[in-house]
């Protein structure tokens, strides 16, 4: 079976500078024409940039694939050339299928036209039939959530709510294939809950869908496979967990392990030195963690000199850079001064403790210096890994599918009783 899309080695350039003004007026043509005949020696000067550069993938019939990268990587560029917006410069893109956008949702709402109207509209406009529009118009407007003001003029909504109704609209859409582009930053938090939800519900239905966001907790949520571009070109492949760990953990300058093989030239002092640092669940290194397991964070470290009361520190800060936790090993073992040798400590976060998203550990081995503690060595960002919430078993987030808010998110014990 062919594949739903294929592209084959699209690239895209534009030009930037003087020949960018090609839709002047009457006057700006004759004015620049005068110009280029009073000097001709002079050169036009302009900036070839290159959006995308020899992309390349295929996305087979019912997959969900998430596409990744920073502000002007491309994404949008891609899913243009894909909905025949723009022309590739070079290359080229198929789609074998009845194809649906969401990429400028509320494009074509009228301020005049009530709600009502603005759903046959938009609806007409996005390819629907009207006996199709008329058996989800009440679906439509319970998903959007304006019954009481479906019939007055859309200019008279505030701005939530038309963007409310027009993603509502364009989220019934029954295509083969869905490109979607940040449809997830429309609205409230209640609503962008229900987009979600939408969206896990298309997935499963067998719809061929790429979706694009910058939400990379919803992109790890709801797709099997993800790209990251970057400066237009792929730097990353496959399952989602492991490419948005990749991209996260490239963008915040650190991994899931790091060690120092030069002693002396170790973080530390003339008393201990650190020689490794690693995120492990299940016994192996991790960069992407089930949020349902334990998280270990392994220290490997050597004491030089004995005399010293020594123990292991972590510092646990989540994507927004607000510390989770500080925890260190009050174990007796560290009552006495360490000898000599190599140790290897490690803590353990319990599962269903993190939240989801990015996290970063500041390690560090200290010795008690009342009231403070003393740092014989401490690493900022020294590893970092990305939790995952799977959506199944014995989840803290239950069937909630929306983002969860805080620093932890734990799973407790609950007791009820009925009276």
């Amino acid at each position: 079976m062919a594949p739903a899309i294929t592209v084959d080695r699209v690239s895209k350039s534009y030009r930037i500078g003087e020949l960018q003004s090609a839709y002047g007026t009457l006057r700006d043509s004759t004015t620049g024409a005068m110009r280029r005949l009073v000097r001709r020696d002079r050169r036009q000067h302009f900036e070839e940039i290159w959006a995308l550069r020899e992309v390349s993938f295929e996305v087979e019939e019912g997959a969900v694939l998430g596409v990744i990268g920073r502000n002007g990587a491309g994404k949008s560029t891609l899913l243009k050339i894909l909905t025949r917006i723009t022309t590739p410069t070079e290359g080229k893109a198929e789609i074998r299928g009845r194809v649906g956008s969401l990429l400028e949702v509320g494009t074509g709402f009228h301020p005049e036209l009530t709600g009502r109207e603005n759903v046959f509209l938009n609806g007409s406009v996005l390819g629907m039939k009207q006996r199709e529009i008329v058996r989800k118009f009440p679906e439509i407007v319970e998903f959007a959530g304006v019954e009481r003001f479906i019939d007055t003029p859309v200019k008279r909504y505030s701005s939530g709510m038309s963007v409310r109704l027009a993603f509502a609209v364009a989220a019934h859409l029954e295509p083969e294939i869905l490109l979607i582009d940040e449809v997830l930053a429309v609205g409230d938090a209640e609503f962008q809950r229900r987009c979600l939800g939408r969206m896990e519900d298309l997935g499963r239905s067998g719809r061929t869908i790429l979706f694009v966001s910058h939400q990379l907790q919803a992109v790890a949520q709801l797709c099997d496979r993800v790209l990251w571009l970057d400066k237009g070109e792929i730097v990353g492949d496959g399952p989602s967990t492991g490419v948005v760990a990749a991209y996260l953990q490239a963008g915040h300058g650190t991994g899931s392990s790091k060690e120092w093989s030069d002693v002396a030239a170790a973080p530390g002092n003339e008393v201990v030195r650190l020689r490794s640092v690693r995120v492990v669940q299940a016994g192996v290194e991790a960069a992407s963690v089930d949020v349902r397991l334990p998280v270990g964070i392994e220290i490997g470290f050597r004491v030089l000199e004995s005399g010293t009361a020594l123990f292991p520190k972590i510092k646990v800060v989540d994507q927004r850079g607000t510390v989770a936790f500080n925890a260190l090993d009050a174990s007796d073992r560290w009552v006495l001064p360490a000898d000599p040798g190599e140790y290897v400590s490690t803590a353990w976060i319990p599962g269903n403790f993190l939240n989801e998203g990015f996290t970063s550990v500041q390690v560090a081995v200290c010795s008690l210096s009342a009231p403070r503690l003393k740092h014989h060595l401490s690493v900022n960002d020294a590893v970092a890994f990305h939790v995952q919430d799977p959506g199944e078993g014995d989840s803290a987030r239950g069937a909630f599918t929306g983002q969860w808010q805080g620093v932890v998110r734990p799973l407790l014990e609950w007791t009820t009783e009925e009276r």
